[in-house]
């Protein structure tokens, strides 16, 4: 994450908002901002560094970099071979994936794949965001919503799996919803916008149809799952779905009170987090869902 934090108290004095109003709406009382110099890259190789420490690898042997981001560095280069490059991961193909917040799944997805076609042993999957370069800052409905960061992961080819199983959708007639209509990140009309109301009936609805979806395929009963760690966005969304699946918020890794909404890069940030922490086990099931521009939403049902 980021050094700065910016909190609601300062987004009062920046727009027409209250902490309270912020707070009862998105559950967000703050989150990081990237340094002006700071970009997705930096922060997608430090998160990624730190996965490679945690999984005990050096990084020639890494044999793919994924990287899922909405707000890449450049439009080429992918961020992936930028972060290539500064680890000197000089065995790894490397490439970004675009699914906006489902980034993460749909990256993790792919990387299952190439695993079980026995075509890599070792990949690292990043979510890394510079969200607000591209945050309208005088949109009040949108600009305490987002925040910067990176999180990331190693996918290794094991004996057992630990990805059980994924899952991705997308609804491309629903995309104007939410949207970055600009390709370059410098261009001033380059901003987010969301019909938040559109986003948030779709968000829950989907998201409790996609966690039962992904249960039953894989007979696995709701009491069976230790957590479910979904896309950080809005705190009135996660609520409703806990209540939709009858799941105790205590089952819910929940990040977003201080990181907002930080789209690809927040489920592995919730993930770290919960890992670190000593919430997540070995042996433990998680499942993994998220939803957002596209639209587009996935799940991922893993044996930690």
């Amino acid at each position: 994450m980021p050094e700065r934090i910016l909190t609601n108290a300062e987004l009062e004095k920046m727009v027409d908002t209250t902490d309270e109003w912020i707070t009862s709406r998105s559950g967000i009382s703050a989150r990081h901002i990237a340094a002006v110099d700071q970009t997705t890259a930096d922060m997608g190789s430090i998160a990624a560094q730190r996965a490679l420490e945690a999984a005990q690898l050096t990084p020639e042997k890494i044999d793919l970099i994924i990287v899922a981001t909405c707000t890449p560095d450049k439009l080429f280069p992918s961020t992936a071979c930028l972060i290539q490059a500064r680890l000197a991961c000089k065995n790894a193909a490397a490439f970004d994936l675009s699914a906006a917040c489902s980034g993460f799944i749909y990256a993790l997805s792919v990387a299952d794949q190439y695993i079980r076609a026995g075509n890599a042993q070792h990949i690292l999957v990043i979510g890394s965001e510079v969200l607000s370069r591209v945050t309208d800052w005088q949109d009040r409905g949108t600009c305490v919503l987002f925040g910067d960061g990176a999180g990331a992961v190693v996918v290794s080819a094991t004996p057992e799996p630990g990805i059980i199983a994924t899952r991705l959708h997308a609804m491309g007639e629903h995309a104007d919803i939410l949207s970055l209509d600009n390709a370059t990140l410098t261009h001033e009309t380059c901003k987010i916008k969301m019909q938040g109301r559109e986003v948030f009936k779709l968000a829950v609805n989907n998201f409790s149809d996609l966690i039962s979806d992904t249960l039953i395929a894989n007979q696995i009963k709701l009491s069976e799952l230790n957590w479910l760690i979904p896309h950080q966005a809005n705190m009135r969304i996660i609520e409703s779905l806990a209540n939709k699946l009858q799941l105790p918020l205590e089952q819910v890794i929940i990040t977003l009170q201080e990181q907002g909404n930080t789209s690809a890069a927040s489920i592995p940030l919730a993930l770290d987090a919960a890992v670190r922490d000593g919430r997540i086990k070995k042996g433990q099931l998680i499942l993994m869902a998220a939803f957002g521009g596209g639209i587009t939403w996935g799940s991922a049902l893993i044996r930690w």
